[in-house]
């Protein structure tokens, strides 16, 4: 019932609420009012952190892998206007810790740090939170290569060293807190699919009970004192409706509103009351109940008519899922067509015979691997989201528009795409591109939808031409 369309809209969501509020990460600010000793310590502060990033780019693995320049705390640091200056500077000048990379390397890959690293990488959501803070505590700075070149650094004294490993793990601190444990956005996300399961549960049984209603009212204007031949003799073509007879005897539907203690008219009467009158004073409802033709077609080509042009445009029952979820006006037209879809489903089945719930997907998830699409997808995205993003800065370097100018939104997209397109090999590229072209359509700004097709088309270019996407 829930298909991957709605799960990739929901990721998108669910990651740009979250990532809106992310704590971004950034180097120590430079001392105010600096001694010798605190220029001392923030230069070789920075000067490890380029030490640092030569040894992530360094240590290769079969295949040609670095996978600690994947690490997020060499990512971010990497993207550091300061760092990117000094690791150019260092090309042409000298770097006195450059000398150690090699043997330095060797040391952290033989670190039993790097293989407990290795080992565990894969489920390593935020992408070795800590690997570079036990690195430096433990192997970097304790080292007697190290020590004696940093001792030769003018202006050097223990104290300034003691100040630069203080400014780093005031660093890796302040990184941590940057990072959440990932559990509230997951939570969010699979709330959210949860919800857009229960609306579409409520709007399959949203015709059952609005014909309850019309049923109470019309017995109750039998046994008025006064009545007339109406009263008496009620044209029952809309409360004897196929569609919804068949729907009140689907165990699977009936056992997940019992289940879940769901019921419009009790939650809420004055809009079931409304949009009941808005359904019976319309000229849909007056042509269906003015006809003779009262058979399965028609009642189910009723409801599909009544859902597409008053329920899904009422006022009252808009502000009602307003205020019962956050999430359903965002899945209501989803949702909407899944129902309505449903329902031609289901005249199907009884006119071949077969069950209702025949091939009508009433559990959460067509199967094991959608269940864990969404949240395997949004694993990826944060996992390599800086990746993502200097792909992403890459084409706009080339092109007229200016990263820091990006709507935020198509930045989420954009990174949720390429996390499908390098992660998710079976799905076709033309489906996931076509996909998150739409998503930029509905939920950005007006030229988002061309914008994510130019720079989604070039970065599969340049990957392909890389080698590091192979479909």
């Amino acid at each position: 019932m829930i298909n991957r369309v709605l799960i990739r809209t929901k990721v998108v969501q669910v990651l740009y609420s979250y990532l809106l509020t992310d704590k971004q990460f950034s180097l120590e600010p430079r001392p105010t009012a600096p001694t010798k000793e605190k220029r001392f310590a923030y230069s070789l502060y920075l000067d490890m952190l380029v030490f640092m990033v030569k040894i992530a780019e360094n240590v290769s693995i079969r295949g040609g892998e670095r996978p600690l320049e994947q690490t997020r705390f060499i990512m971010r640091i990497k993207n550091d206007e300061v760092i990117k200056s000094l690791v150019a500077r260092y090309r042409t000048e000298p770097f006195a810790l450059g000398s150690l990379v090699d043997s330095m390397s060797e040391k952290i890959k033989e670190s039993n740090i790097y293989k407990n690293y290795m080992k565990r990488r894969d489920s390593d959501l935020f992408g070795g939170q800590t690997v570079w803070r036990d690195f430096f505590n433990m192997i970097i700075f304790p080292d007697p290569e190290v020590n004696a070149i940093v001792s030769r650094r003018e202006n050097f004294t223990m104290k300034g060293v003691e100040r630069m490993s203080d400014i780093m793990n005031d660093s890796f601190v302040n990184f941590m807190a940057s990072q959440d444990s990932g559990e509230g956005v997951f939570k969010t996300l699979e709330t959210s699919l949860d919800k857009a399961q229960e609306l579409f549960m409520r709007l399959l049984y949203l015709p059952v009970e609005l014909t309850d209603l019309q049923e109470r009212a019309l017995e109750e204007r039998r046994r008025r004192f006064i009545t007339t031949h109406e009263d008496l003799n009620p044209n029952l073509k809309f409360v004897d409706n196929e569609l919804v007879k068949a729907l009140k005897d689907n165990d699977e539907l009936l056992a997940y509103m019992e289940k879940n203690k769901i019921s419009w008219l009790q939650e809420d009467p004055v809009m079931m009351d409304n949009l009941l009158k808005a359904i019976t004073c319309s000229d849909i409802y007056e042509e269906y109940m003015s006809t003779s033709v009262s058979d399965l077609h028609s009642d189910v080509e009723f409801w599909r008519t009544v859902f597409r042009k008053i329920v899904m445009t009422n006022t009252h029952f808009l502000e009602s899922l307003e205020d019962s979820s956050v999430f359903w006006n965002d899945d209501l037209e989803i949702m909407g067509t899944f129902v309505v879809k449903t329902f031609r489903k289901i005249e199907d089945n009884l006119e071949k015979g077969l069950p209702v719930s025949t091939g009508v997907v009433f559990d959460k998830y067509k199967d094991d691997e959608d269940a864990r699409f969404g949240s395997e997808l949004m694993k990826a995205v944060l996992r390599n989201k800086e990746a993502y993003r200097g792909y992403i800065n890459d084409i706009l370097d080339r092109s007229l528009w200016e990263s820091e100018r990006l709507a935020f939104m198509d930045v989420i997209v954009l990174e949720t795409a390429l996390a499908e397109i390098m992660n998710f090999p079976k799905i076709p590229l033309s489906v996931s591109i076509n996909e998150y072209i739409e998503i930029a359509k509905s939920y950005s700004t007006a030229k988002s939808g061309g914008f994510v097709n130019g720079v989604l088309g070039a970065m599969v270019k340049n990957l392909q031409e890389e080698g590091k996407l192979l479909k």
